[in-house]
């Protein structure tokens, strides 16, 4: 047997709609009650005041007017011709509550009961609201005490009925009522307009990124949705847009590496294969030797940077930290590619303030700087200069410059070349990841790597690093021995 289906089905739309219509249903029940109240209160209070003011005016006027007389039943009638008020019995009644006669003319033998006799016995206004002894009617009783002659006492008791007041109340509840159904039925079908303008647009998302995570990326979420499922609809295309941009990157990367790792590894094989045939002089024996060793540095060094690039993603890179003279640090760096900037003709020059300390890794550091100069050399046209420079930006950081006047980076490409896999000329070989090494490590030292760059007119890349105070100790044994190892630095510094 086929289970019956429900008009909503469980979700968020079927939320929407429930809680929606709860709140709003609650809000009408609350103000329909409160209405009621306020109307019932009103109605039944005004019939208490019109037969009050009507005492009050009575009271005043009998008093005044009254004729002194000992006929106990003349005096009776008259209370009740100058009390009498349209469509409300009126009742005499003794002290004790019980029945002396009444504008009916029915002198039935009982005794009154209800509230309001005690009350005006007391002195103030008696009011009762319930049902009619006998007839089960909705009546409103009021009474009063009246004095005559400073010694007789009775209690003036009016009695009217409530049914008619009651049937326009039932009415209007009828009516508050079809009111708040009509206003319920329009919310109902607002409450379902906007679950679907919040669950559609959802469940194209969640299609979406149902084919983008099968691999489907080239997929796009449409539609010109609002506020925040716009700005989720949005963050998934550009996450599916980078997804493609890392995989094309990652593709690129293969292929260079492949290639760079092809070419050391062909020539390793070739000069490999040559010498074990033997047969050759000294000197191509040693060359090929030369040349496996070269490009054997080549591989090592290819590997180490995929390495120290899967380290920083894992968060697995640990540095040995100390303090690090910059001076020293950016002359060894110059020493290092030396040889490379020669064979281009390009001049290495140094302008760095004394006694500029940073915390941190001086290996680590040296390699990012070690990148930053190469890539400066590599960039950079014959004949020309690369400067560094470092100077106190304020008295917690340092600024660390390698600037040179190469073929520059298009705007284009300045936002995206520290991206990891990236590279904006592949012919000059790399694995596209030295910049975003450079970048994290930089980072790892609470420092920070920004690029200006303008194609055609050269590059300047800004290091800025924490300062940190010197240890003398430490610092003038490493000045002294590479100063000693290499007495040309002078020459270099601008």
């Amino acid at each position: 047997m086929e289970r019956p289906r429900t008009m909503i089905k469980k979700g968020m739309r079927r939320q929407i709609v429930l809680h929606y219509i709860l709140v709003v249903f609650l809000a009408l029940l609350l103000v329909e009650v409160i209405f009621l109240l306020a109307i019932r209160t009103y109605y039944y209070d005004s019939v208490y005041s019109k037969i009050k003011n009507h005492i009050s005016v009575s009271e005043s006027f009998f008093q005044k007017n009254m004729i002194p007389s000992d006929n106990s039943i003349y005096l009776l009638q008259e209370v009740l011709e100058r009390f009498s008020l349209s469509k409300t019995e009126l009742e005499i009644l003794s002290l004790n509550g019980d029945i002396i006669t009444s504008s009916t003319g029915f002198q039935p033998d009982r005794t009154i009961t209800t509230s309001d006799v005690p009350e005006a016995v007391g002195g103030s206004v008696g009011r009762w609201v319930g049902r009619q002894a006998g007839t089960n009617e909705s009546v409103m009783a009021v009474s009063k005490m009246l004095q005559i002659h400073g010694q007789d006492k009775y209690v003036l008791r009016y009695i009217t009925s409530l049914e008619e007041i009651n049937n326009d109340l039932l009415n209007l509840t009828l009516l508050s009522t079809a009111i708040a159904a009509a206003v319920m039925a329009v919310v109902v079908g607002f409450s379902f307009g906007l679950a679907n303008s919040i669950v559609k647009p959802l469940n194209n998302i969640t299609a979406v990124s149902a084919q983008m995570a099968k691999g489907r990326f080239n997929v796009r979420i449409k539609g010109d949705y609002k506020f925040e499922i716009g700005d989720l609809a949005s963050t998934l295309n550009y996450m599916a847009q980078e997804i493609v941009r890392s995989n094309q990157i990652k593709d690129d990367f293969i292929s260079s590496i492949s290639h760079e790792l092809r070419t050391p590894l062909t020539s390793i094989k070739g000069w490999s294969e040559t010498l074990v045939s033997g047969g050759y002089d000294p000197e191509e024996t040693k060359l090929g030797v030369s040349i496996i060793s070269k490009e054997s540095e080549r591989l090592i060094g290819l590997v180490e940077e995929i390495l120290d690039f899967s380290k920083l993603q894992q968060n697995q890179m640990k540095l040995s930290i100390g303090v690090v003279d910059v001076k020293v640090l950016l002359q060894e760096t110059i020493l290092n590619v030396w040889a490379k900037a020669e064979k281009k003709r390009i001049h290495l020059l140094l302008e760095c303030e004394d006694a500029i300390f940073v915390k941190g890794d001086a290996n680590r550091l040296k390699q990012v700087f070690l990148n930053l100069v190469d890539n400066a050399v590599k960039f950079s046209h014959e004949d020309s200069s690369i400067e560094l420079s470092a100077k106190r930006l304020s008295a917690t950081e340092t600024a660390i410059m390698v600037r040179d006047s190469g073929i520059g980076i298009s705007e284009a490409h300045i936002s995206r070349v520290k991206d990891r896999f990236f590279q904006v000329d592949a012919l000059n070989g790399g694995t596209g990841l030295g910049l975003a090494i450079s970048q994290q490590l930089v980072e790892l030292h609470n420092g920070t790597l920004d690029m200006v760059s303008e194609l055609g007119k050269g590059t300047e890349v800004t290091v800025i690093l924490p300062l940190t105070e010197p240890q003398p100790e430490v610092i003038t044994e490493e000045v002294t021995q590479v100063t000693a190892t290499f007495p040309e630095l002078d020459d270099w510094e601008a």
